[in-house]
């Protein structure tokens, strides 16, 4: 296990996944989030590309739709 951020919380995630499984861990739809990673924006075609590693920070926006 390893410990990163995530919204400014500690979390304790699993060592060598990429940033498609840990959004699949934490029940959000990668489709409907935007995520930073250490104050840069990922592009939703490399989460799987994205290995995250101890240290890492980031901020997960999840899109909620509705209204009229």
């Amino acid at each position: 296990m390893i410990e990163i951020t995530i919204n400014g919380d500690p979390h304790n995630v699993k060592q060598g996944q990429n940033l498609d499984m840990l959004l699949q861990d934490l029940n959000l739809d990668p489709a409907k989030v935007a995520v930073e990673r250490n104050l840069e924006i990922v592009s939703k075609t490399t989460y799987q590309d994205v290995i995250i590693i101890a240290g890492d920070r980031l901020e997960i926006v999840h899109f909620i739709g509705g209204g009229k």
